[in-house]
């Protein structure tokens, strides 16, 4: 297995890489390849002449080479399938074109188009990315570890495609999930691709269509359950130490029946994190913050429903409650602010509440007064008359929950009421932006989990801000990685939250812009990644530097897509 690294020259201080192979070889390597930017001196030393055209084209011409070709497809899928392949011959050069456009090409690389990949992932198979673990082949799990193409990996994203995006179990078509979201790793924070590693746990699926689909790649039985299924994990876990002892390892997708369970088990023996329960949750509360500074009030003063309360619901609440807290709170008191609502309506603590919800499930007294249309069970509408509340928060994947009869109350209850409408993709959401203007004349904040246009109320645009988890995974695992942290703490979600709420002003905030443009994703990944190194630092677990080289190291760490010279690797 090759290590990486990027070498530097002693006499000149310049950075190149050692070539590990050449020929035909290196020119179809995706990491090492430049096409036709290879140098003349590269080409004659590295056995490439002829290989490609005689021109040596510069990174700006390639570009806009790549770009012209993107630009000539005509639906998403089309020009999703058009940037896999140009990641599958070319890193480099992918890197830097979805740099420049991140803003157009982000909801391509990953949601919501990347949901459509995960669908229809059998079927367009092309060319293997990262690892797939069957279950039946745990056993072999060193073997298949040590296939990785490179032996220093810093950070692993592992589904099991049981819960992806809000389409459910797809199988072994999850993988497209790790696939996108280690790119966004590299987008967003610059941690060299060379160094991420997507994995799919293939448990089987319950999916019927995929059992029955010929061209299904996965395992053709249905899903692991109980003890099986966590040994499966634990015996991955323990490989994952024994391999890459140093890497970061991000839980993605998995169902919720399980994440919160596999968090739990494993936060305190491996450097990881799940970023649908705290990733959602950290950059839900730094929108939020943003909203309530533009408000110039408090969270500790905010009534709280939660419409849906899985992994996301739970996540929020619980980074929420904790800054709560931080504004002098008791833990008592930040809950009671907090209302959940369910399948069954509002959960009450005799409901024999699921695990997520049952920290925050309040007694069924607190209802003594209310004004309650139906005599069994508490729904949204009356949820939010009656506590009054000020943020409507929706995680649940229930296209237009939020009623105009619902968001008009929000309004009533406060002049200028805050709505999420969270739920991926665009046609799950609780409500569109638009339907939040017109329900609340105008008056109200709003952030959705997809992009969508701004709108326009009484001829004043306003913006929409993308509850976008990127703003905070990427530079959460930079700062992990730099600091050299044995774990992720709840508290490093809590000041990445902050330092990610910090980047907007509360004037911006007042007009309805939550978060930063996501054309600063560098910088706000840096920001994140500080926040983040400092903290484990502060915390004992993290390397101790002082606050200028600390920031000059999460700088440094962080790839630029360029080419840079190469040199032969000595024999």
């Amino acid at each position: 297995m090759n290590k990486f690294s990027i070498q530097i020259d002693p006499m000149t201080g310049e950075k190149y890489l050692e070539a590990p192979f050449t020929g035909q070889q290196l020119a179809e390597h995706p990491i090492y390849n430049k096409g036709s930017a290879f140098t003349e001196p590269e080409r004659e030393q590295l056995s490439l002449n002829g290989l490609f055209p005689r021109h040596n084209s510069t990174m700006a011409e390639q570009l806009s080479r790549v770009y012209e070709n993107y630009s000539l497809k005509q639906t998403p899928i089309e020009k999703f399938i058009f940037l896999l392949a140009l990641l599958d011959r070319n890193e480099t050069l992918f890197y830097r074109l979805v740099l420049e456009h991140a803003e157009e090409m982000l909801p391509i690389v990953y949601t919501p188009t990347v949901g459509q990949a995960a669908k229809t992932y059998s079927h367009m198979f092309r060319r293997p990315r990262g690892l797939y673990i069957a279950a039946d082949q745990i056993s072999q799990i060193d073997t298949i570890l040590a296939n990785a193409p490179f032996s220093n990996i810093n950070l692993i994203v592992v589904t099991d495609g049981e819960r992806i995006l809000g389409l459910g179990d797809q199988g072994v078509g999850g993988m497209a999930i790790p696939v996108g979201k280690t790119s966004l790793y590299v987008v967003g924070a610059g941690i060299h691709p060379a160094l991420c590693l997507p994995i799919l746990l293939d448990m089987g699926t319950n999916n019927e269509n995929l059992l029955k689909d010929p061209l299904y790649l996965g395992l053709r039985h249905e899903r692991l359950t109980g003890d099986h299924y966590y040994q499966v994990i634990e015996e991955f876990v323990k490989a994952v130490k024994r391999r890459f002892p140093h890497a970061l390892l991000q839980w993605e997708d998995f169902g919720k029946h399980h994440a919160l369970r596999l968090l739990n088990r494993y936060r305190e023996r491996i450097c990881s994190f799940d970023d649908d329960i705290q990733g959602t949750g950290a950059a839900t509360i730094a929108a939020l913050s943003a909203a309530i500074s533009g408000k110039d009030e408090k969270l500790k003063d905010q009534r709280y429903v939660f419409f849906g309360f899985g992994q996301a619901g739970y996540g929020i609440a619980s980074i929420l409650m904790q800054a709560m807290m931080e504004e002098g709170l008791s833990m008592a008191a930040a809950k009671e602010r907090i209302y959940p609502i369910g399948h069954n309506g509002l959960v009450f603590d005799d409901m024999n509440p699921h695990e997520y919800q049952e920290p925050f499930a309040h007694p069924r007294a607190i209802t003594q007064d209310w004004q309650i249309r139906q005599s069994d069970k508490v729904d949204l509408f009356d949820t939010v008359l009656n506590t009054k509340a000020t943020v409507l928060i929706g995680t649940s994947g229930v296209a237009g929950a939020f009623t105009e009869k619902v968001l008009s109350q929000m309004a009533i209850n406060t002049e200028k009421p805050i709505i999420f409408a969270l739920s991926n993709p665009n046609n799950k959401c609780e409500c569109t932006p638009e339907q939040a203007f017109q329900a609340t004349q105008g008056s109200c904040l709003v952030a959705t989990g997809s992009p969508f246009p701004p709108v326009t109320v009484n001829n004043i645009e306003h913006p929409i801000s993308q509850c976008n988890n990127m703003y905070i995974f990427p530079g959460v695992g930079l700062g992990a990685i730099v600091s050299m942290t044995p774990k992720i703490t709840d508290q490093m979600f809590v000041v990445a939250s902050k330092a990610l709420a910090a980047m907007v002003p509360p004037e911006l905030a007042a007009k309805g812009v939550l978060l930063p443009d996501l054309r600063e994703i560098r910088k706000v990944s840096e920001t994140v990644a500080f926040a983040v190194a400092k903290e484990a630092r502060d915390a004992g677990l993290g390397i101790r530097l002082p606050d200028d080289k600390l920031r000059a190291l999460v700088k440094s760490a962080m790839w630029q897509p360029e080419y840079l010279p190469y040199q032969p690797r000595p024999r």
